[in-house]
């Protein structure tokens, strides 16, 4: 058996001396984000917006850098001891916020946790290769996996560790919500503490300056919530946030022109994508005149490749998106292993569209309920919309069903809706965690298909993502799945649509940012700006 050490040298981020010299009027940072929590509890949900707050609280193992690289976090090294064994060494003198130490007990109990209390979206994804957990000593913890598990790190930038004291009491789905929104249980190791938090409104976190990472340049940090782009730019402008997230494309040329406000762009990892249910019965599909159809037209390829024909992805980024997207035809971003540079952009056909829904028995289209968040990611409502607009070039009314995310994803893990548009982020760095999560058959012994709630199956696919799981070799890894990403563009179960490309907005004399491939706007990011 071969064994590949993978150990990672130890890096500490020094910032106190920063910290020091940053003056006192500049110790509260306001930011106006698009959308904020579901929970303070770091587990209960894999949606961006959620691991993008949680972050400030909660320390994850392994970090993921600004362009999605692996870096140490409460594991400062990581071996392959054999082929289902891992050891992770942690991070000594790291304390939670109230005052205990972090050790080894920590994520163990973290790990056990999450598949008892996680909800929509759930972030079993995240351990579902953890098969036992053994403390070897209050630094070292040893992972045992169901087989090898090559990509196990990149798992681990979303595995944040809470503490098995604060936490103990408030680790079932009865219990958890109210014990860390509370924040009786909302104890990490991260930079910022829990203050408050008023859903749809404001989290108020506060510096911990026992951070293992440095002091913070910000006493106080507010995330407030503003869902309308028009009130977050205003707010922007009147100076009542100093750094905005997710401008709104209509918006960058004159914050640009405006001597007061500084932007930055930054191509992020996440993806528009429509996505078909291929369930037997469908519950939003009917014909033109309202009566039930004998079947989903969605389980047949031509309509699929139909709707795929009908979406002119240049004029929708041009358009719809203002130009801060690039059209695509596969789910992951081409920084992502796994990307395959012969997959092209599929081009419109409105004329072989039409004979295709004609040859599969619908000439005269069909009515669909067509459901997309419009709070997530920049141009997400204009993004659905205009697509709604498209595919009635082919016969199919689409309504254009726009929704907040607290309520889109509830609604789609449930089963209520027929046709989906989302954004997907490939946030471990790799397609297996795609192609896995959305596209391998639900399995719920095994973990994979964790967000595939459409009953899409394809056991091509499942035998790639889970030979993928297991292959050691890179070369070999990449290949299948660059074939994965081949079998969504043939067999079409999701249509990628575009990229994103993220843009923030500040006030130019108080703050800076770094951005980051995963869009997260994070105060540790966000620097006062120099006088």
């Amino acid at each position: 058996m071969r064994i590949r050490s993978l150990t990672l040298a130890t890096s500490l981020v020094a910032l106190g001396l920063a910290a020091a010299l940053v003056p006192a009027s500049a110790q509260t940072l306001n930011i106006g984000v698009r959308a904020g929590p579901l929970s303070i509890d770091p587990h209960f949900t894999a949606v961006g917006t959620q691991a993008e707050a949680v972050k400030h609280i909660f320390d994850s193992l392994v970090v993921s850098g600004n362009d999605l690289e692996l870096k140490p976090g409460l594991a400062t090294s990581w071996t392959v001891l054999d082929e289902t064994h891992w050891e992770f060494k942690l991070r000594p003198g790291v304390k939670f916020h109230d005052g205990s130490d972090f050790t080894a007990e920590d994520v163990k109990f973290s790990i056990e946790r999450i598949p008892a209390v996680t909800g929509p979206n759930p972030t079993t994804i995240y351990v579902r290769r953890v098969k036992g957990i053994t403390i070897v000593d209050p630094l070292t913890i040893r992972i045992e996996t169901d087989g090898p598990a090559p990509t196990l790190p990149n798992d681990f930038v979303r595995l944040f560790v809470v503490s098995h004291t604060a936490a103990k009491d408030f680790s079932t789905k009865d219990t958890a919500t109210a014990g860390f929104n509370s924040g009786k249980a909302a104890i990490g190791t991260g930079p910022y503490k829990f203050v408050s938090w008023t859903p749809n409104e404001q989290l108020v976190l506060e510096r911990f300056d026992g951070y293992w990472g440095g002091k913070e340049p910000w006493e106080k940090v507010v995330r407030k919530e503003l869902p309308n782009d028009a009130a977050r730019v205003a707010q922007l402008k009147a100076g009542q946030v100093d750094i905005i997230a997710r401008t709104p494309a209509a918006d960058v040329p004159s914050l640009e022109k405006d001597p007061k406000i500084a932007t930055v762009r930054k191509e992020s990892a996440y993806i528009f994508y429509v996505e078909f249910d291929m369930r037997e019965k469908t519950p939003q599909v009917t014909a033109k005149d309202g009566s039930p159809l004998p079947k989903n037209p969605f389980l047949d390829p031509k309509v699929r490749e139909a709707f795929d024909l009908a979406i002119d992805r240049e004029a929708l980024t041009e358009i719809a998106m203002e130009g801060l997207g690039s059209a695509t035809g596969q789910l992951v971003t081409s920084n992502i292993f796994g990307y395959d540079k012969s997959i092209g952009v599929p081009k419109p056909d409105i004329k072989k569209a039409k004979a295709l829904l004609t040859e599969a028995g619908y000439p005269a289209g069909f009515k669909v309920v067509f459901s997309f968040t419009n709070d997530r990611l920049p141009g997400d409502r204009a993004v659905g919309t205009t697509i709604a607009q498209m595919l009635a070039s082919i016969g199919v009314d689409a309504a254009a069903n726009a929704q907040p995310g607290a309520v889109y994803f509830p609604a789609k893990t449930r089963g209520d809706y027929s046709l989906t548009m989302a954004g997907w982020g490939t946030l471990t760095g790799e397609a297996n965690y795609t192609l896995g999560g959305l596209l391998h058959t639900y399995d719920a012994k095994t973990k994979f298909g964790t967000f595939n709630v459409r009953g899409y199956s394809n056991a091509r696919m499942d035998e790639i993502v889970e030979k993928a799981a297991v292959e050691i070799d890179p070369a070999k890894r990449e290949a299948l799945l660059k074939e994965g990403n081949r079998l969504v563009a043939s067999d079409r179960p999701s249509l990628p649509i575009a990229s994103v490309v993220t843009v923030w907005s500040m006030q130019k004399d108080k703050v800076t940012i770094v951005p980051r491939s995963d869009e997260d706007t994070l105060a540790m990011n966000i620097k006062p700006a120099k006088k």
